[in-house]
């Protein structure tokens, strides 16, 4: 069987199981056997295929058809420039925090001054804010990346390694900033944090619900607990004109203008994703 009947057969077959995006699963799977891109599978699909790499995307169906994501089965996602590992130790990362860490280095190429200076990643998962802030500026910007789990720390180390950037980011097991004793060291603060709401937790998708970590999506009963937490912690460790940055969830806008304001924060904004939901918060310290 060659491969291209491979990706036809595979497609309807996750089709009829009602796996998402049934086409583009099957090529990426294809792909990651091969090798090659997604983009330069076409080159490959008149080749036979052995029974061995039949066996693979067999085991690669039934994964996802159990409800496994796409990119856990992968083993691997592409965020920004980088190719990030992705497995059950972290929260999957998304597109719309690619737009979060444009946010950030806009930020950091408008203010440029020539002095070194600190990005605080909060709760890094996977790594992905951290490793695309670093390998995108220059040595003048260091990153320091924090997490509470020590397993999400260990696949952000690997994927620091595999990117070719483990001398860029320093990670560190902390919860939230408790251990952080360095005050006012800080020129911006970014998180990606636990937003949704507890109860709303076990009511969504499988495919997040059952194998996405509870601890990277359980954002306590009102979803904003973590916000609350990080902006206290912010008055401490930013320099004076700091910044922090947030992804929100898209109902959070205005509870993140008010309690932004409520801790002192000026240049409150609250911005969009590309579908019209509010998704960015930012603001800095006067």
């Amino acid at each position: 069987m060659t491969w291209r009947e491979i990706v036809v057969k595979t497609s309807a077959y996750l089709a009829s199981k009602s796996v998402p995006d049934p086409q583009t699963a099957a090529e990426l799977l294809a792909a990651r056997l091969l090798g090659c891109g997604r983009g330069t599978l076409g080159g490959a699909l008149a080749r036979e295929a052995s029974e061995r790499y039949m066996e693979a995307m067999r085991r690669g169906m039934a994964r996802l058809v159990k409800g496994e994501p796409l990119q856990y089965v992968l083993g691997e996602w592409d965020f920004r420039t980088l190719t990030l590992k992705c497995d059950r130790r972290a929260l999957i990362p998304r597109p719309e925090t690619e737009e979060l860490v444009t946010r950030v280095l806009k930020w950091l190429a408008r203010t440029r001054t020539g002095d070194p200076r600190l990005v605080l990643d909060v709760g890094t998962g996977t790594g992905a804010i951290a490793l695309s802030i670093a390998k995108e500026t220059g040595a003048d910007v260091s990153v320091l990346a924090t997490d509470v789990s020590e397993d999400a720390l260990s696949l952000a180390r690997e994927n620091a390694r595999l990117c070719g950037l483990e001398g860029r980011v320093r990670f560190v097991a902390m919860d939230g900033l408790d251990d952080f004793d360095e005050p006012g060291v800080v020129d911006a603060l970014v998180s990606n944090p636990p937003y949704i709401e507890s109860a709303v937790c076990d009511t969504l998708d499988p495919r997040v619900r059952d194998f996405e970590p509870r601890l990277a999506l359980d954002g306590g009963p009102d979803g904003l607990a973590f916000y609350d937490r990080y902006l206290a912690d912010a008055l401490n460790v930013l320099k004076p004109g700091g910044a922090v940055f947030f992804e929100i969830g898209e109902g959070q806008g205005d509870a993140l203008r008010r309690m932004m304001s409520d801790y002192g924060f000026a240049d409150v904004a609250v911005e969009k994703d590309y579908a019209g939901h509010d998704r960015y918060a930012s603001a800095t310290l006067p």
